[in-house]
């Protein structure tokens, strides 16, 4: 069973004692939040694990109770370069600030021995569970494969980090790594034991031979040299309180710069030998004894890693990183055993056995070494590990279309949406609500601080303007500069996914209104960015396209006219009138979504440039910046009271509106080619939101009905309550199914050849989703219809897609059209 973080402390050791009342003054000075007059302070000790010193302070102020960390290096003597405090924080405070890698949050580093009698520093406290035993006894087997399927994709994570571009660069040499550990841990130990040969095993000397003669050759390894942690093992991570879901890596003393397959082998170690045993044997570990059901093979629980990190398969160099980790672990408990000695170990009795179990891993390392075959040559098959995937609880469901298959996702897409969701998990639905607030006050015109701060944080992730095509991607590079673009561009032009993949992500994004501009992948500005990359010449896309790209600006695209029937577009009144090297507008817009924004810059206007012109090339397009002469936004527009500030929906006239005729977009007479080019991406990605909604409002009304009561049984116990949710589920995921079609022939037919499927997505996407978000609020009762849950601005936001972008009737006149047009063949 995992044991609850609390239940790990207790009493604070005699040789690890220090001045508490210093600690409190300087923590009051220097941490955040820090209560300033506590009536009640509690310091006890963590007792599994710790190198370095580990306590827990509650700190009592009135009714509230405020838990921190406090890592300290031990007093006394210390081996050269161990306990590094300071390289800790460092590392912490680089991941926690700039990734999205599961670490604690650190609040300050004390360098001043002075104050507590070493450098110590301070960091959030994590509620949740630790794994003790990595057979992971009393859980059940499939919570066992999702506890290491969480295991493998954190160490992925964290081996994924950019080191340079979070200031960690010299954090250490990534060179002939393996090289130096060995020479490293071979110091250590001979530190460790001693001058006498009575306290020294001949065989370490040895085993330190056999590394040195074995060292791989990292340049040809296939292991990226990057952050490696230096001691990830499922117990040094810890795992929400209730959800399978990994919250916290701890214990980076041993991080550095280097080869990350050793970190790997690391992790695996409890496959071979039992760290847990009073007297370590060689004893085959979990492989020999058998497996507990759930928890994967060694192999499976490699693929897992190198799937999530897109590494290949190690088998050539395993039996070296297997060795040298034990040969490391062996010089860690002898160091440990000498702590013992000198009297200021940290983990109580266990730091007495340390030596005998030193000695015990050696010979577990020689017979490692006598293996014939140690991994399999090939990994498991994908098959494999998408089955682990589907167990794991919030891992990718397989849907597969009509397609023969062909929207089951690739790894790669696979990759960004699990880290989307976490994305979200950890940084967007926990915010939502100081969005509405803001949204809702007298100051809702202006933008969240922590959005641009999300903002930032999702280029990092490399979670930004996900939605571009790889055709549009290479034709801006095309026409910008003949090709030739730098890095940093290149990297603003997405992951080159197509419709279908970007589906998947699209979905998740839409399980929150305010998700999609977080991403750059928010409407109207996927569409304006959509038609400046297919029409937009070299000037405009300068102008225009980067600083959207770069998500610097916002835009607003203005087609719907309040005195005609705008679901034909034919009827637009607005004129654009040649003069000169000028085009002068006139005409009056609403529901220009986006131009209340206050970063809005640009317009997209549709209006026509000859009334007398066939039907169909009367209209043109052109770009206006909004802060141009003329251009007069009266007033935000309200959809059933929400009036999605800070986004909005304006009502805009434009009044002798002189615009400059390189403006124009394409030439005149193209703006209903460009309209119908625009609406094909952009409806999809609509109803492919609609989707990730009603998904959020079936993990609601469930959440609800599990845990409300009515007439003395829960809701969920109510006979009519499983029909209706049944009856949403099914409807749900036929209509996934079928956007992902739609987004499918998108990708193999183009835009007109789908008109038809992209049809039925839009009328069905905002239907079946008013359907599963009524059910949701009703579920909720009055709550449901309140600003107390999203549920009502789902509603909203799903009501109005049927009108948006064409209305039902228009959608279903075209499908019948194609229908009837099918039988005449």
């Amino acid at each position: 069973m995992a044991s609850r973080t609390s239940e790990l402390v207790g009493r604070v050791d005699p040789a690890q004692s220090f001045d508490t009342d210093a600690l409190l003054r300087y923590a009051s000075a220097n941490v955040e939040g820090f209560p300033q007059a506590p009536t009640q302070v509690t310091v006890s000790q963590f007792g599994h694990g710790q190198s370095n010193p580990t306590f827990l302070m509650e700190v009592h102020s009135g009714s509230s109770v405020k838990r921190y960390v406090m890592r300290k290096k031990p007093p006394g003597k210390l081996l050269e370069s161990a306990h590094a405090i300071e390289r800790e924080f460092q590392v912490l405070h680089a991941l926690g600030t700039h990734t999205l890698v599961p670490v604690p949050k650190v609040f300050c580093l004390c360098i001043d021995s002075n104050v507590i009698g070493t450098p110590f520093y301070f960091m959030e406290y994590l509620e949740g569970r630790i794994y003790i035993d990595p057979k992971l006894p009393g859980v059940a087997p499939k919570q066992r494969r999702a506890i290491y399927h969480a295991t493998a994709k954190a160490l992925a994570s964290l081996h994924s980090a950019d080191v340079d571009a979070i200031s960690l660069g010299n954090f250490g040499k990534q060179k002939n790594y393996c090289k130096r550990q060995v020479e490293r841990w071979a110091k250590q130990y001979l530190v460790s034991t001693g001058e006498g040969k009575s306290n020294r095993n001949p065989r370490m000397l040895e085993l330190i031979d056999w590394l040195r003669q074995h060292i791989p050759l990292e340049d040809s390894s296939g292991a990226t040299a990057g952050l490696v942690h230096g001691d990830f093992r499922i117990d040094n991570v810890v795992f929400h309180p209730i959800e399978d879901r990994l919250i916290g890596i701890l214990d980076w003393e041993l991080s550095t710069l280097g080869n990350q397959m050793c970190d790997v082998a690391h992790s695996c170690l409890h496959y071979i030998v039992d760290f847990a045993l009073d007297e370590v044997q060689e004893n085959g570990g979990l492989e020999s004894t058998g497996i507990p059901d759930g928890v994967p093979s060694l192999a499976e629980y490699l693929a897992y890693y190198c799937s999530a990190a897109g590494k290949p398969w190690p088998v050539v160099q395993w039996k070296f990183y297997i060795t040298f980790s034990l040969f490391r672990g062996a010089s860690i408990f002898a160091g440990v055993h000498c702590r013992w000695i000198m009297g200021n170990a940290s983990g109580g009795h266990r730091a007495r056995h340390a030596g005998k179990k030193a000695d015990a891993i050696i010979e577990t390392a020689w017979a490692f070494i006598q293996r014939k075959s140690v991994l399999p040559e090939h990994p498991p098959s994908d098959s494999i590990a998408r089955e682990h995937m589907r167990q794991s609880g919030k891992e990718l469901r397989d849907h597969t279309s009509s397609s023969g298959g062909k929207s089951v996702p690739s790894l790669q897409v696979q990759r960004l949406r699990n880290r989307l969701i976490k994305f979200m998990e950890d940084h967007i639905y926990p915010v939502e609500n100081e969005f509405y607030e803001l949204a809702q006050s007298t100051e809702r015109w202006t933008v969240h601080p922590k959005e641009e701060k999300l903002k930032k944080l999702a280029k990092r992730e490399g979670l930004w303007n996900l939605w571009i095509p790889f055709d549009s991607a290479a034709r801006v590079k095309k026409v910008i500069s003949g090709g030739t673009v730098n890095k940093a561009f290149d990297g603003l032009l997405g992951a080159g996914l197509s419709n279908l993949e970007y589906g998947y992500l699209c979905e998740i994004m839409g399980r929150s209104v305010w998700a999609p501009q977080v991403f750059n992948c928010g409407a109207p500005d996927t569409g304006n960015m959509e038609v400046l990359m297919r029409y937009g010449n070299e000037q405009q896309l300068h102008q225009w396209l980067v600083p959207l790209l770069e998500g610097n600006i916002r835009s607003g695209f203005a087609m719907t006219e309040p005195q005609v029937a705008s679901s034909d577009a034919t009827n637009t009144e607005c004129s654009i009138k040649r003069q000169g090297d000028s085009y002068i507008i006139n005409g009056r817009k609403w529901w220009t979504s986006g131009a209340m924004d206050p970063r809005c810059k640009i317009l997209i206007v549709m209006g026509k440039t000859d009334f007398n012109a066939p039907k169909h090339k009367q209209q043109s397009m052109i770009l206006v910046d909004i802060n141009t002469p003329g251009v007069n936004v009266k007033r935000p527009l309200m959809v059933f009271g929400f009036d999605d500030a800070p986004h909005g929906h304006a009502e805009i006239s434009f009044e002798n509106v002189h615009v400059p005729a390189k403006n124009i977009l394409l030439g005149e007479g193209l703006g209903f080619e460009i309209a119908q080019g625009r609406l094909g991406p952009g409806r999809l990605h609509h109803c492919i939101r609609l989707i990730g909604a009603a998904e959020r409002g079936m993990q609601m009304m469930v959440q609800r009905a599990l845990s409300r009561k009515a007439f003395e049984k829960f809701i969920a116990e109510h006979g009519s309550f499983l029909s209706d949710v049944a009856k949403c589920r099914i409807e749900l995921e036929k209509t996934r199914l079928l956007v992902l079609e739609a987004a499918d022939q998108l990708d193999q037919l183009g835009n007109k050849k789908a008109r038809g499927m992209i049809a039925m997505a839009k009328v069905a996407a905002p239907n079946m989703a008013l359907k599963v978000l009524d059910m949701a609020m009703q579920v909720h009762g009055a709550a449901g219809l309140s600003g107390d849950t999203v549920l009502a601005h789902l509603w909203a936001t799903a009501r109005t897609l049927r009108i948006a972008d064409g209305p039902d009737e228009v959608h279903l006149g075209t499908i019948a059209k194609l229908e009837l047009r099918r039988a005449k063949l």
